[in-house]
């Protein structure tokens, strides 16, 4: 007798369908599975027996042969543990027919209790869209499975009491769709901590509003780190479908919170500057995110810019540009979500005081020409806005007047994206960052005045047009957070103030 249990496996960011198919037959005691399983599910026979002993249940005791189907795809990780219990229990008989558009997923201990796994809610969206009508789940991973619309999830802690279920003694309840709490939710750092530095806090300002990447040069101690980890805060509401994309990373990574499955709040990410190429692209033996993907619908900040690795910086080009990241080993490939916003902050020289009135700067001008060549040419053009970071001075700290709050800045920055969201409904653009050529034709014209002052600051300057279409954004994102449909010349000015930043000369 053959049983077809219907289960869920995960390729890359996505899930799709697998039958598992168990068969009883004659001959000496055998496990076999088969449908090119790796190492973690052949030892599923060892679980599986082990698990269903424990809960009472008789193994049978016969040649045991599983198929994954389909048997063309690399089957991983621990996902099917489940599925190959009720399957052989189903074939030996101790248990009825398995409801029908049922779906199982889940790892078993040794005594039969479920632990979690990753990848649940991109296997929870395809079940959805397959017709899958009822999903059965690790009880930890329930709240995550509920955030897929129009299936019914159940959160099962063990298998002896889903036998008990399945045999109608003690029917399990669906679990409830999981909603946030805005009670819960943790609080970001706020502007209103920060003494001075009014020009920096307005370009980083402009830089949430419309999603440009920006780089922060200062000496040390000016409050470059400080103001980028503020950035957060200020940043606009995610939609449902950001969420749920970002949610889907966090997922396969293993990096949700039974408590708080749903990403509700931008992520922040900030590696350290030793970091590998392949942990801010992600990879390895089987391809999971790295950083740039884990950094999906929010910031990636890399401190310290000239201190990273050449080849881990040049990772960042592609994605900078396309918004997706294709990572490909011998064992697939895997395209990655990728769009972010480009967060970085460095100091002038090695000392760090290049510049500074004080005159403490030790490096010789080979020095620090030196240390700037460290950021190669194509990766500065892609970032739109290059702002010097003052130190403060000793007036600003004194608090004679409290600093704008956080939520002020917010609400400036929530009402120039809801101007965008208007002019980009209906495409895949979200901001003015992520404009297409023709888009910028169409909402970045320019007045008289505002070419001729474009162009000589295109021969000054010495742009590219990466680097012209990125001002004309920047102008664009300047001219919404001001309420004006043009862009005036006032607006471009401020732009191009943002790409003519003497010390990167």
């Amino acid at each position: 007798m053959v049983v077809n249990v219907r289960s869920l496996g995960l390729s890359g960011l996505s899930g799709y369908e697998v039958n598992v198919e168990c068969f009883l037959s004659g001959g000496l005691p055998a496990f076999d599975v088969v449908g090119l399983p790796d190492a973690a599910v052949r030892e599923a026979r060892e679980r599986v027996r082990a698990a269903v002993k424990n809960c009472g249940a008789k193994f049978p005791v016969s040649r045991i042969t599983v198929n994954l189907a389909p048997a063309d795809r690399r089957k991983e990780g621990t996902v099917y543990d489940l599925p190959i219990a009720l399957g052989l229990l189903c074939a030996a008989e101790e248990i009825r027919t398995l409801p029908e558009n049922a779906a199982f997923i889940g790892e078993l201990s040794l005594s039969g209790l479920l632990r979690p796994v990753t990848g649940v809610l991109p296997m929870a969206l395809h079940a959805a869209r397959c017709g899958i009508k009822q999903l059965y789940v690790p009880l930890a991973n329930a709240a995550e499975a509920t955030l897929a619309d129009g299936v019914e999830v159940y959160g099962v802690e063990s298998l002896g009491q889903l036998l008990l279920h399945l045999q109608g003694d003690v029917p399990l309840s669906p679990a409830g769709k999981w909603t946030p709490s805005s009670t819960d939710l943790p609080t970001a750092p706020d502007f209103a901590d920060v003494m001075g530095q009014e020009n920096v806090k307005r370009s980083l300002e402009i830089a949430a509003a419309g999603g440009h990447n920006i780089l922060l040069i200062g000496s040390p101690g000016s409050g470059k780190s400080m103001l980028a980890r503020r950035l957060p805060s200020i940043l606009p509401d995610m939609t449902r479908e950001e969420s749920l994309q970002t949610t889907e990373v966090y997922s396969v990574a293993g990096m949700t919170d039974p408590r708080w499955p749903l990403i509700t709040q931008r992520p922040f990410r900030s590696p350290h500057h030793t970091a590998s190429p392949v942990s801010l692209s992600g990879g390895g033996s089987v391809p999971r995110p790295g950083e740039i993907s884990l950094a999906h619908n929010g910031i990636l900040f890399l401190d310290e810019l000239p201190e990273f690795d050449k080849s881990a910086l040049e990772t960042l080009r592609q994605p900078l540009e396309d918004g997706i990241l294709t990572i490909t080993r011998v064992s697939g490939s895997l395209t990655l979500p990728s769009r972010f916003m480009l967060v970085c902050a460095m100091n002038p020289c090695r000392c760090g005081w290049y510049g500074h009135p004080s005159g403490r700067c030790t490096c010789s001008q080979a020095q620090v020409e030196n240390y700037m060549r460290r950021i190669s040419g194509p990766l500065l053009d892609r970032i739109d806005m290059h702002v010097e970071v003052p130190s403060v001075e000793y007036e600003a700290m004194r608090r004679r007047e409290a600093p704008e709050s956080s939520a002020a800045i917010r609400a400036r920055v929530n009402s120039a994206r809801e101007i965008q969201t208007r002019r980009f409904s209906g495409t895949a653009v979200s901001c003015n960052a992520y404009m297409t050529p023709a888009m910028i034709g169409r909402y970045c014209a320019l007045d008289e005045h505002g070419e001729r002052l474009m162009q000589n600051a295109f021969d000054r300057l010495g742009l590219t047009g990466r680097s012209h279409d990125r001002i004309l954004r920047m102008a664009r994102t300047i001219a919404d957070l001001e309420g004006s449909e043009h862009i005036e010349t006032v607006h471009l000015a401020e732009a191009i103030q943002y790409r003519s930043n003497n010390i990167l000369k």
